[in-house]
């Protein structure tokens, strides 16, 4: 069950990728990068799950901390720009 989940949280991961390369509006770019963060959280709290190791879930935390404020910061740099940039 667990590889089940890791296979679409891979499957999560192109496809932000794929939206990070190829978003048309820098806001659409912005979301994917958000979403692969939360994405990768996931992944941690999986791995941290199916090994029974504490330490991948303190990764999971402090990624998802820093993910908030990276995403923070972008957004108030692209606030007052038009969304074709």
């Amino acid at each position: 069950m667990i590889t089940a989940f890791m296979t679409g949280l891979f499957l999560c991961c192109f496809m932000c990728l794929y939206r990070i390369g190829r978003g048309p509006t820098a806001p659409d770019r912005t979301v994917a990068i958000d979403i692969l963060g939360i994405v990768i959280v996931g992944f941690c709290a999986l791995l941290g799950l199916s090994t029974g190791k504490d330490f991948y879930l303190n990764v999971a935390i402090a990624w998802a901390l820093l993910s908030f404020i990276g995403t923070i910061a972008l957004a108030k740099f692209l606030e007052g720009r038009s969304f074709d940039e």
